[in-house]
């Protein structure tokens, strides 16, 4: 009966050990797993703590850009034109939205219902040119195209209405700037049509002034996008009691 015993014993105490010795491989990788995950986690923060302090100093300089501005407006009676560069232009600064927005009358752009520029150089556009590529070259910049309330009569065989010919307008001016070394991720086309005007429609002085581009020089620099993550784990997480 002690012989027997013995017998049954050795084989239980053989299970035993393998069971322990494949438990201690499991949180071995369950372990090292975990591990792993933490330094690519370490990795991320640090990585966010970075961009965050990056965005913040962005935030300060083009607030401090845009208090210079201002002051010099204030304190130095400069007009807008003059502080922000632009001279002899028709300049409007606003602090708070942090925009400069040079106007241009449609006149010196294009003919009557037509979107392509009247030349392959426009001088107005060049002196825009070269501001933003000394004092703004990587500000964002809308081109926004505006309209009178007159129907579209002359050439309403190309345009569906004010709105469209507004928007090829401000595409023709965009495409100008793009093609004349700004960046294209840096340069938005919108059209507002007779939407917004700035002057009555009612007589012919109003709506000349309704006619018109706006170039837009955004100081305050959006924050970049960034693609969705693809998940890829180095390992996967081992299953409870699977080698």
């Amino acid at each position: 009966m002690q012989l027997v015993s013995r017998r049954s014993v050795v084989p239980l105490v053989c299970l035993v050990t393998i069971s322990l010795m494949s438990g201690c491989t499991d949180y071995k990788k369950k372990y090292d797993y975990l591990n792993v995950e933490h330094q690519n986690l370490k990795g991320r923060f640090e990585n966010l703590q970075t961009e965050r302090q990056q965005l913040a100093d962005r935030i300060a300089q083009d607030q401090q850009t845009i208090d210079e501005l201002q002051r010099q407006i204030d304190e130095l009676n400069k007009t807008p034109a003059e502080a922000t560069g632009f001279e002899g232009m028709d300049v409007a600064f606003d602090a708070a939205a942090g925009t400069i927005t040079v106007t241009l009358p449609n006149t010196i752009l294009f003919d009557s219902g037509k979107a392509t520029l009247k030349s392959a150089t426009n001088k107005e556009l060049d002196q825009i040119l070269s501001v933003v590529r000394q004092k703004y070259a990587d500000k964002d910049i809308d081109v926004v195209g505006h309209t009178d309330t007159d129907p579209i009569v002359k050439t309403k065989d190309l345009w569906k209405d004010n709105l469209e010919l507004s928007a090829q307008r401000a595409l023709s001016v965009s495409r100008y700037l793009i093609s004349h070394g700004i960046p294209e991720k840096q340069v938005r086309a919108a059209a507002c049509g007779a939407a917004r005007p700035i002057a009555s429609n009612a007589n012919a002085t109003g709506k000349a002034k309704n006619r018109r581009v706006e170039i837009v020089v955004n100081m305050r620099r959006a924050a970049p996008q960034k693609a969705q993550p693809t998940t890829q784990p180095a390992t996967t997480a081992p299953a409870d009691g699977n080698a």
